[in-house]
Protein backbone atom coordinates (compact mmCIF):
# COMPACT_ATOMS: atom_id res chain seq x y z
CA UNK A 1 0.00 0.00 0.00
CA UNK A 2 1.14 3.54 -1.07
CA UNK A 3 1.69 5.55 1.92
CA UNK A 4 1.87 9.71 1.41
CA UNK A 5 3.52 12.01 3.97
CA UNK A 6 1.80 15.44 4.47
CA UNK A 7 4.34 17.41 6.04
CA UNK A 8 3.48 20.95 7.41
CA UNK A 9 3.77 23.12 10.73
CA UNK A 10 1.77 25.51 12.33
CA UNK A 11 4.85 28.05 12.37
CA UNK A 12 3.83 28.44 8.50
CA UNK A 13 0.86 30.27 9.46
CA UNK A 14 2.74 32.76 11.57
CA UNK A 15 4.21 34.30 8.20
CA UNK A 16 2.34 37.36 7.27
CA UNK A 17 3.61 39.81 4.61
CA UNK A 18 0.14 42.19 5.41
CA UNK A 19 -3.52 41.70 4.75
CA UNK A 20 -3.31 42.24 0.95
CA UNK A 21 -0.43 40.38 0.10
CA UNK A 22 -1.43 37.45 -2.03
CA UNK A 23 1.01 34.86 -0.27
CA UNK A 24 -1.27 35.02 2.98
CA UNK A 25 -1.74 31.95 5.72
CA UNK A 26 -5.15 31.35 4.33
CA UNK A 27 -2.59 29.24 1.52
CA UNK A 28 -2.64 26.47 4.57
CA UNK A 29 -6.14 26.50 5.61
CA UNK A 30 -7.73 26.42 1.87
CA UNK A 31 -5.30 23.04 1.42
CA UNK A 32 -6.12 21.87 4.39
CA UNK A 33 -10.20 22.53 3.79
CA UNK A 34 -9.82 20.85 0.45
CA UNK A 35 -7.85 17.79 1.64
CA UNK A 36 -11.02 17.37 4.32
CA UNK A 37 -13.75 17.89 1.33
CA UNK A 38 -12.28 15.74 -0.94
CA UNK A 39 -12.10 12.51 1.86
CA UNK A 40 -8.09 12.92 0.44
CA UNK A 41 -7.12 13.44 4.23
CA UNK A 42 -7.70 10.32 5.74
CA UNK A 43 -5.25 8.83 3.52
CA UNK A 44 -2.10 10.67 4.14
CA UNK A 45 0.12 10.16 7.52
CA UNK A 46 0.72 13.40 8.80
CA UNK A 47 4.26 14.67 10.14
CA UNK A 48 5.00 18.21 11.88
CA UNK A 49 8.44 19.50 9.77
CA UNK A 50 11.29 20.14 12.04
CA UNK A 51 13.27 23.50 11.62
CA UNK A 52 15.97 23.36 9.50
CA UNK A 53 19.58 23.27 10.38
CA UNK A 54 22.50 25.83 9.47
CA UNK A 55 24.28 22.97 7.66
CA UNK A 56 21.18 22.19 5.35
CA UNK A 57 20.65 25.68 4.64
CA UNK A 58 24.15 26.63 4.38
CA UNK A 59 24.36 23.79 1.56
CA UNK A 60 21.78 25.98 -0.71
CA UNK A 61 22.81 29.51 0.47
CA UNK A 62 26.03 31.32 1.66
CA UNK A 63 26.37 31.41 5.32
CA UNK A 64 26.68 35.37 4.71
CA UNK A 65 23.31 35.23 3.19
CA UNK A 66 21.73 33.17 5.96
CA UNK A 67 22.94 35.19 8.49
CA UNK A 68 21.98 38.19 7.05
CA UNK A 69 18.42 36.82 7.27
CA UNK A 70 18.68 36.36 11.04
CA UNK A 71 20.19 40.01 11.62
CA UNK A 72 17.29 41.65 9.75
CA UNK A 73 14.27 39.29 11.35
CA UNK A 74 12.33 42.22 12.42
CA UNK A 75 10.78 42.02 16.34
CA UNK A 76 7.79 44.05 14.90
CA UNK A 77 6.27 44.88 12.12
CA UNK A 78 7.45 44.22 8.31
CA UNK A 79 10.00 44.40 7.01
CA UNK A 80 10.43 44.66 3.25
CA UNK A 81 13.74 43.03 1.96
CA UNK A 82 12.20 43.14 -2.04
CA UNK A 83 9.26 44.42 -3.54
CA UNK A 84 7.51 41.23 -3.49
CA UNK A 85 9.00 39.72 -0.26
CA UNK A 86 8.77 40.77 3.36
CA UNK A 87 9.62 39.48 6.96
CA UNK A 88 7.49 39.51 9.82
CA UNK A 89 8.61 38.60 13.32
CA UNK A 90 7.53 35.10 12.87
CA UNK A 91 9.07 34.89 9.26
CA UNK A 92 12.04 33.00 9.96
CA UNK A 93 10.47 30.51 12.01
CA UNK A 94 8.05 29.58 9.60
CA UNK A 95 11.12 29.77 6.55
CA UNK A 96 13.27 27.08 8.76
CA UNK A 97 10.20 24.48 9.11
CA UNK A 98 9.24 25.23 5.23
CA UNK A 99 12.88 24.22 4.56
CA UNK A 100 12.80 21.52 6.97
CA UNK A 101 9.36 19.92 5.67
CA UNK A 102 11.68 19.55 2.62
CA UNK A 103 14.77 17.84 4.30
CA UNK A 104 12.02 15.67 6.10
CA UNK A 105 10.32 14.48 2.90
CA UNK A 106 13.61 13.42 1.17
CA UNK A 107 14.62 11.36 4.15
CA UNK A 108 11.16 9.29 4.55
CA UNK A 109 10.76 8.97 0.51
CA UNK A 110 14.40 7.43 0.36
CA UNK A 111 14.60 5.76 3.51
CA UNK A 112 11.09 3.95 2.20
CA UNK A 113 8.79 4.75 4.78
CA UNK A 114 6.41 6.43 2.61
CA UNK A 115 5.81 6.61 -1.26
CA UNK A 116 5.39 10.31 -0.97
CA UNK A 117 5.49 13.55 0.35
CA UNK A 118 3.45 16.52 -0.01
CA UNK A 119 4.86 19.75 2.15
CA UNK A 120 1.89 22.13 3.13
CA UNK A 121 3.91 25.01 4.41
CA UNK A 122 5.11 28.73 3.71
CA UNK A 123 7.12 30.96 2.89
CA UNK A 124 7.65 29.34 -0.69
CA UNK A 125 11.18 28.10 -1.58
CA UNK A 126 11.75 27.98 -5.45
CA UNK A 127 12.54 31.59 -6.36
CA UNK A 128 14.95 31.82 -3.40
CA UNK A 129 18.58 32.05 -5.06
CA UNK A 130 22.19 31.62 -3.56
CA UNK A 131 22.68 34.80 -1.90
CA UNK A 132 19.06 37.24 -2.10
CA UNK A 133 15.34 36.70 -1.28
CA UNK A 134 13.23 36.73 -4.42
CA UNK A 135 9.30 36.41 -5.28
CA UNK A 136 8.28 35.77 -1.82
CA UNK A 137 11.20 33.13 -1.24
CA UNK A 138 13.82 33.11 1.57
CA UNK A 139 15.54 29.46 1.27
CA UNK A 140 15.03 27.90 -1.91
CA UNK A 141 13.15 24.90 0.03
CA UNK A 142 13.39 22.17 -3.24
CA UNK A 143 17.30 22.84 -3.66
CA UNK A 144 17.69 22.16 0.08
CA UNK A 145 15.85 19.06 -0.08
CA UNK A 146 17.82 17.65 -3.50
CA UNK A 147 21.62 18.81 -2.13
CA UNK A 148 20.35 16.87 0.54
CA UNK A 149 19.60 13.89 -1.28
CA UNK A 150 22.63 14.65 -3.24
CA UNK A 151 25.11 14.40 -0.10
CA UNK A 152 23.40 12.66 2.33
CA UNK A 153 21.24 9.85 1.08
CA UNK A 154 24.38 9.51 -2.04
CA UNK A 155 22.00 10.34 -4.61
CA UNK A 156 23.44 11.17 -8.08
CA UNK A 157 20.71 12.85 -9.56
CA UNK A 158 17.69 14.51 -8.58
CA UNK A 159 15.16 16.05 -11.34
CA UNK A 160 12.98 19.05 -10.05
CA UNK A 161 9.71 19.48 -11.52
CA UNK A 162 8.64 22.88 -11.14
CA UNK A 163 5.27 24.07 -12.46
CA UNK A 164 4.59 27.33 -11.42
CA UNK A 165 2.90 29.95 -13.54
CA UNK A 166 6.64 31.36 -14.20
CA UNK A 167 9.25 28.89 -13.51
CA UNK A 168 11.73 28.92 -10.15
CA UNK A 169 14.42 30.98 -11.24
CA UNK A 170 16.14 29.71 -8.11
CA UNK A 171 15.43 26.56 -8.66
CA UNK A 172 16.87 26.96 -12.06
CA UNK A 173 20.14 28.53 -11.23
CA UNK A 174 20.72 25.75 -8.35
CA UNK A 175 19.69 23.13 -10.83
CA UNK A 176 22.53 24.03 -13.53
CA UNK A 177 25.02 24.88 -10.43
CA UNK A 178 24.05 20.91 -8.91
CA UNK A 179 24.70 19.07 -13.05
CA UNK A 180 27.79 21.49 -13.20
CA UNK A 181 26.64 23.93 -15.88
Amino acid sequence: MSITAFISHPDCALHNMGTLHPESPDRLSAIRDQLIASGIDQFLSEFDAPRAELEQLYRAHSPGYVDDLFEISPETGIRHVDPDTAMCPQTLRAALRAAGAGVLATDLVLSGKVSNAFCAVRPPGHHAERMRSMGFCFFNNIAIAALHALEVHGLERVAIADFDVHHGNGTRIFSLAILGC
